[in-house]
């Protein structure tokens, strides 16, 4: 009976990895995503327990195998109408319907300018009015200062973690917040991370400060974006000298039948184009979308597209005073389906779904930062005895930071499988905001908090 519980958990454990990549998986893909640690006959078994159920179907041999989920008919509906929490609109739900099919179904696109072209800044608007009006409700709560930037600083210190971590993890970075904020704040490192994964959250951290502390000069320009690239690449790239350089040779998206330009006078020509629309788009929300939809469209640089993306819509944000945008809690798969459905089909409807609903997501965070009130967090409400005594433990006990990473993700194992990522980060989140007058709430004495934070902040 043990045996049989084993291998059904890891049957499920296989089949929720899969869903994280609706173009599919390859076998290293599962491996990683799964968290099994298994021999690779073994895994290769559970594989074909699965096929032989109807609950995946296998494409391609050798290497360039892989393997796809069977979503069955009931389930799609559901996908469809909401993802991590996203309300999907009738047009973001046919377009994820298109490129979840698998690459057998899609036809290879090739890079259509006409799609920059027709765009007139101030004419044409991919928000309509009402989704204007409604960001900018909530980007402007409880902001008066008239100062460009002063928002930002006054939340810098938690928007490098957050921003850094959640860019970094829309990348496959597998470092935790908890992790995340030790290495900005402290320099300390995770010693099973990869030094890819330590460089770009580092990178992060100087193209951040880079936005928030040089408003001379910061706009939509070659300025701005090329020395963006230029320290989001920092240490990253094969080609030290490709960091801030255009590029000129051809490249691939993963996961997308889309075939960039190649032709390195025009991507330098468009490049020039996409910047000064952007700069010329009056409404800040617009503008950030404007430049997430269109900068990894063109694919400029050699990699770090998106991320130059990410950072690059938070341009209009600072400028205005406006609550930034750290993409807190958005589904990597999501968001890549969002965006291969401009590369694929030019088309931004579920890409703006997915922008809307992190902005909005940013926002209260940042409000409730800065106010210390907010409406409760329904997912907080719900797990509140778990997390209260998580923390309380890990406080009284006087926990090493290493062993409190892995108290946390044990602890999430009791929880759906769907709830565990998010009550990581919630756990984690609420351990960096603990400070000398708020710890009261987990009844614990002040020597056991003096004695928790001094272990903290020195190991």
């Amino acid at each position: 009976m043990l045996k049989e519980n084993t291998t059904s958990k890891e049957l499920e454990a296989i089949k929720s990895a899969l869903q994280k990549y609706p173009g599919g998986a390859s076998f290293e893909d599962i491996e990683k995503q799964s968290g099994l640690i298994l021999p690779r006959r073994t895994l290769q078994r559970r594989l074909l327990m699965l096929q032989n159920a109807g609950e995946l179907h296998i494409e391609g041999k050798t290497r360039a195998t892989r393997y796809f989920s069977v979503v069955k008919t009931e389930q799609k509906a559901a996908i469809a109408s909401n993802q991590g929490g996203i309300l999907l609109s009738k047009e973001g739900k046919q377009i994820l319907q298109k490129v979840t099919q698998s690459f057998q179904q899609r036809t290879p696109v090739g890079y259509d300018r006409n799609f920059l072209d027709a765009y007139q800044p101030n004419v044409n608007s991919y928000l309509n009015a009402a989704e204007m009006e409604k960001l900018a409700k909530i980007g402007e709560l409880f902001i008066t200062e008239p100062q460009a930037g002063t928002y930002t600083k006054e939340i810098l210190t938690r928007l490098l973690i957050d921003l850094s971590w959640n860019s970094s993890r829309l990348e496959g970075n597998t470092y935790s917040l908890l992790d995340t904020q030790r290495l900005i704040s402290f320099g300390e490192m995770v010693d099973d991370k990869l030094s890819s994964e330590v460089q770009m959250i580092l990178n992060h951290k100087d193209a951040i400060e880079f936005l928030t502390q040089s408003l001379e000069g910061v706009g939509f320009n070659r300025y701005t974006v090329l020395n963006l690239h230029a320290l989001l690449s920092n240490n990253l790239l094969p080609d030290p000298s490709a960091s801030g350089r255009l590029r000129t040779f051809d490249v691939g998206i993963h996961k997308s039948v889309f075939v960039p330009l190649a032709v390195p006078q025009l991507i330098s020509e468009l490049f020039d184009l996409m910047l000064k629309k952007a700069e010329q788009i009056k409404n800040p929300f617009e503008q950030a979308f404007f430049i997430m939809v269109h900068l990894p469209y063109l694919q400029p640089f050699d990699d770090v597209n998106k991320r130059v993306s990410r950072l690059s819509a938070n341009i209009p944000f600072i400028r205005h005073n406006l609550a930034p945008l750290s993409f807190i809690d958005v589904p990597d798969d999501i968001y890549i389906q969002g965006m291969i459905g401009v590369y694929e089909v030019n088309r931004v409807e579920l890409l703006k779904d997915v922008f809307v609903w992190a902005y909005e997501r940013s926002a209260a965070r940042y409000a409730a930062l800065r106010q210390s009130l907010g409406e409760p967090d329904p997912f907080r409400l719900r797990y509140r005895q778990i997390i209260r005594e998580l923390i309380t433990d890990i406080i009284v006990s006087a926990c090493q930071p290493k062993e409190v990473s892995i108290m946390i993700k044990t602890k999430s194992k009791e929880l759906p499988i769907e709830d565990q990522g998010k009550f990581i980060e919630s756990v984690e989140s609420e351990l960096l905001s603990l400070h000398e007058g708020n710890f009261a709430r987990y009844k614990i004495r002040p020597s056991e908090f003096k004695r928790w934070q001094e272990i903290w902040q020195t190991n």
